[in-house]
């Protein structure tokens, strides 16, 4: 199983960014995937999650609820993040995550997730 993460990068605030996570080996459309991030010093926290398709349901930190968008294309194996009008508290090490399954429904207790990608940083000044 691998999980690779990119697009991040430093951004003034205001700005947007969108985040990729590239699966392989994971049965992609039958699995919950989430976003979380950490602060170097501080625990991991979940961002958002989407679940399998036969569920479909997401869910969102309160404080990028409005902002952020996680989606997937189950074609590509691929999960997405999109962050607009970040915020220097954004600022975090971005991690992708897969369950073995469904939540049903989404939601982001890290102890849930089976697969962690190694992260994207993302920088907001």
């Amino acid at each position: 199983v691998q999980l690779v993460e990119s697009g991040g990068e430093s951004v003034q605030a205001g700005g947007s960014l969108k985040l990729s996570c590239v699966t392989s080996g994971i049965t992609f459309g039958a699995s919950c995937l989430a976003w979380f991030r950490q602060v170097s010093d501080k625990g991991r926290e979940g961002v958002a999650a989407i679940d399998s398709d036969s569920d479909g349901s997401t869910s969102y930190a309160d404080s990028v609820k409005g902002r952020f968008t996680i989606s997937r294309d189950n074609a590509k194996n691929t999960l997405y993040l999109q962050m607009n009008s970040l915020k220097p508290e954004d600022t975090a090490m971005y991690y992708c995550a897969a369950a073995m399954g469904e939540l049903g429904p989404a939601r982001t207790n890290s102890y849930e997730y089976n697969y962690w990608g190694q992260g994207t940083q993302v920088t907001v000044s």
